[in-house]
């Protein structure tokens, strides 16, 4: 009896708990609900319970199934709100301040993620927080969470309301997109922030897409089986071969206080090239705390003289030493280290720099530009890039973890698939940067992501639109050397042909020594331009203008336009930049081009049977300054279709 009395209260103890409804935690306090369109409620409770809905003027019950799950859907509701979200079952849920508007997942990599403060700081930051008193915006940001298995619900997370003491966190291109909405439609806009920086377009498609396409099947198939915990077992013991054979021997836990003084024998330490990532040098996947050492010569007369330490860009962050003396330490893998050394801490004879460097993921190391990185000393510069010493003294604690790009669909997983049901106006995506590599590919991939999304959504081809690579790397990745990024942006175009597309330039906004621009106002007003014009019917130009055709009279290429809004101008400048040709040898040359409306004629004295032009096709695409009527930059573009340096990378499952 005592036995059976036990094993009922469990039972009923587990009713009990199954009891209590739930809902997903995308719902909350301050959401916003989209407008004009059926809106999806659902959860858990117990088997069969019934579970009633009260929204606005509306009541609606349905009752779960024998798994304990649920789903009503409400009428079509006009913007509007403050309202409450009364869910009532075995208990009762109350959600509070709920907003009726237009609500947009944004998506991506770093640059979508990249928050108005932060370790963004995007230009005027301060200036755009204080402003931001606007409380009929919200945001919600998915954590970053990785997945093999479909997840129903997100980890966490909860919805903000726009204000000077909330949107720092917001990510900077969603809510200036926001912005620019509300300011036109005057209705609550609701942002669903779901992105994750460094990460690859086959991270965010689900293995059902890889699985029903032929051309993908193959990375479905290779995941599956595969012994995750065994491949991080494997990760790690080949982390520590590598830092073994790189630097001699590994003491996991190594005293490292004196690391930082001039007099500390490093005479054992292995070299390692800066600018540069330690990844690419020797030591792949490495995460942890790293010093790197560097010993000069300081002049008799520079002695004791107050002076300048420029590193460029430090992955991520570090604290720096002259002599033993901080001298000053950096947040962030993007900002830049400058820091200044005062009076009498440099000596005459030998000076040792010291850097610890903790990088928390992804690439380490001093890197940028080597001109930047430079020991100032009044009208003395010595230039710092070149040989460092590299010592490991810790591998980061989570190293061993599964990262977002080491299978496909894991962030499809926990950051798309919860959010499938929840009722949308459209999507906007910034990513492209990490599958550049593989642009060639990234002609089949993102469409196939986009496909599956609105497969998965049960919402037909929502609005779709998307950020075209920016501005980013050398010139020497260009139409004769090859250009990823040329052929990244080339696939994003290619996208287009997809229904309701639309797609964002940025050359002009980019910076070459910076993969995220801080100019992130003019990337959603951009975005919202489209949006405004597709989806809310406000008439004008509001994209930028595309290559459509080329045809060759002689020695001269005469090209036309799409999007010129009537005419194309040159920007800031008379003459016109960032255009090429060439003829049947595949050797570009500079052209001269001229104007004619919303024409422009291409020639070059030296080619006088012109195959090809070509328009700003190079990772640094800021040299064109053509723009169309409403100052938007021309879109880079090719006439011909010779073969990439990326036509035979594929994705490969680790």
């Amino acid at each position: 009896m005592k036995r059976l009395s036990i094993a009922l209260l469990a039972v009923m103890l587990t009713a009990s708990a199954f009891a209590n409804i739930k809902l997903p935690k995308i719902f909350s306090d301050n959401m916003v609900l989209q407008r004009d369109k059926p809106i999806n409620i659902w959860g858990w409770a117990a088997p069969n319970e019934k579970v009633t809905v009260i929204f606005n003027k509306q009541t609606k019950t349905v009752s779960a199934t024998n798994k304990g799950k649920w789903m009503l859907v409400l009428t079509n509701e006009n913007a509007g709100g403050p309202y409450k979200l009364i869910v009532k079952g075995g208990n009762k849920i109350t959600l509070n301040n709920i907003l009726v508007g237009e609500v947009w997942v944004c998506s991506g990599q770093s640059n979508m993620e990249m928050p108005i403060e932060g370790w963004g700081h995007i230009n005027n930051y301060k200036q755009e927080i204080e402003a931001a008193n606007y409380p009929m915006i919200r945001h919600i940001k998915v954590p970053n969470t990785v997945s093999d298995a479909l997840q129903e619900d997100i980890s966490g997370g909860d919805w903000k309301v726009c204000s000077p003491e909330t949107a720092g966190d917001f990510s900077a291109a969603g809510y200036f997109f926001a912005r620019e909405l509300f300011n036109k439609l005057k209705v609550p806009i609701g942002l669903i922030n779901t992105s994750w920086g460094g990460t690859q377009v086959e991270a965010w498609t689900s293995e059902e897409a890889f699985e029903n396409n032929a051309a993908f099947k193959y990375v479905a198939t290779a995941s599956k089986g595969v012994n995750i915990a065994q491949k991080m077992k494997d990760r790690n013991e080949n982390i520590l071969k590598n830092i073994i054979k790189f630097q001699g021997d590994f003491k996991e836990g190594a005293n490292t206080n004196e690391w930082k003084n001039a007099d500390f024998d490093d005479s054992k330490w292995p070299l390692i090239k800066v600018p540069g990532l330690w990844e690419n040098e020797g030591l792949p996947d490495l995460d942890g705390t790293i010093w790197m050492r560097k010993t000069i010569i300081i002049k008799e007369e520079d002695a004791g003289k107050p002076a300048q330490l420029s590193l460029s860009v430090i992955d991520d962050n570090d604290e720096t030493f002259i002599n033993g003396t901080k001298i000053g330490s950096t947040t962030g893998y993007n900002t830049s280290r400058d820091y200044t050394i005062g009076a009498g801490i440099l000596k005459a004879g030998k000076n040792t720099i010291a850097v610890k460097i903790e990088d928390t993921g992804g690439g380490g190391g001093i890197y940028g530009v080597a001109a930047a990185i430079k020991l100032t000393i009044g009208e003395t510069i010595i230039p710092l890039a070149g040989d460092w010493l590299l010592n490991v003294a810790e591998i980061k604690g989570g190293a061993s973890a599964v990262g977002p790009n080491d299978y496909p669909s894991l962030l499809y997983n926990t950051m798309i698939n919860p959010l499938i049901n929840y009722t949308i106006k459209g999507a906007l995506w910034y990513q492209g940067e990490a599958n550049a590599d593989r642009a060639y590919q990234y002609r089949s991939a993102f469409p196939l992501m986009i496909n599956d999304w609105r497969k998965q959504f049960r919402q037909g081809n929502f609005p779709f639109y998307y950020v075209q690579l920016a501005t980013f790397g050398n010139t020497e990745a260009n139409s004769n050397n090859g250009s990823n990024w040329g052929e990244l942006r080339e696939a994003q175009a290619m996208t287009l042909s997809l229904p309701n597309t639309g797609m964002v330039i940025t050359t002009d906004i980019g910076n070459p020594a910076d993969i995220h621009p801080k100019n992130k106002q003019d990337v959603g007003k951009r975005l919202a331009l489209i949006a405004l014009h597709n989806d809310y019917k406000i008439p004008g130009e509001y994209e930028s203008a595309q290559f459509q055709t080329i045809k060759i009279n002689g020695n001269a290429a005469t090209l036309s336009f799409t999007h010129t809004g009537g005419a194309l101008k040159v920007k800031d400048a008379t003459l016109i930049l960032g255009f090429e040709i060439a003829g049947a040898d595949k050797k570009f040359k500079p052209a001269v081009a001229k104007i004619e409306g919303d024409k422009i004629i291409v020639s070059a004295n030296d080619i006088l049977q012109p195959v090809s032009v070509r328009y700003n096709w190079a990772n640094d695409a800021s040299a064109g300054n053509i723009v169309n009527k409403i100052d938007l930059p021309l879109a880079p573009f090719r006439t011909d279709n010779w073969e990439g340096i990326t036509v035979k990378a594929k994705y490969a499952v680790n």
